[in-house]
């Protein structure tokens, strides 16, 4: 096991969990509400769009273009979203910032689409902080692809053997051991501490 050096975050639904059962539980804590925003606003056809890297009105048109009767849903998203992103503040979000006053190297990965990722910079200081950036959209590639991970390696100079990438979903865990990154996957914050505890990374 190499000593961690770089680490790497997604911070697509890992900034804005506070249950990890309850994925935004914070912005909508009714059960029904929630179900209601997955099903027709935060859309896996959505998400596409924004892994794409188009801008919101392109994302937009071209959703409300193959489902015109979610249309209100999917302008609504641009609304969710903004609300959505003044409650991201929670441990997580403070692991992430003792990490780089630890003195790691902090890059992150994200599937976010350019206007998003500039949207989220507005409200979130330590966005500037990290070292370096890969908007995934932006070079036309949807995780897991391992081409992602070894583009992100090569753009800023990471080792690979002492690369730890951290992610809440288990595709994308997969797709960056698949480069030869540690990899752990996010389930809350504690197991976190803990899983970051037993690679060595004391914060």
């Amino acid at each position: 096991m190499n000593a961690i050096r770089h680490i790497v975050f997604d911070i697509g639904k890992v900034l804005i969990h506070y249950d990890p059962e309850l994925p935004f539980s914070r912005l909508i804590p009714d059960e029904e509400e929630r179900r209601f925003f997955f099903e027709y606003v935060c859309t896996h056809e959505w998400n596409l769009e924004q892994d794409r890297g188009r801008t919101w009105p392109e994302a937009e048109a071209a959703l409300i273009a193959l489902y015109p009767d979610y249309a209100e849903h999917i302008r609504g998203f641009r609304r969710y979203w903004h609300e959505m992103v003044p409650h991201a503040y929670d441990d997580t979000v403070a692991i992430f910032e003792d990490l780089i006053e630890a003195g790691y190297d902090v890059t992150m990965l994200t599937n976010f689409a350019a206007d998003t990722f500039i949207e989220a910079r507005k409200r979130f200081p330590f966005l500037d902080r990290a070292r370096g950036v890969t908007v995934s959209g932006e070079i036309r590639l949807i995780k897991p692809d391992p081409a992602i991970y070894a583009y992100h390696t090569e753009t800023f100079g990471l080792d690979r053997k002492a690369t730890l990438f951290i992610d809440d979903t288990a595709g994308n865990v997969e797709g960056a051991r698949a480069v030869g990154w540690q990899a752990v996957q996010f389930i809350d914050a504690e197991t976190l501490r803990k899983d970051l505890l037993a690679l060595g990374i004391e914060i």
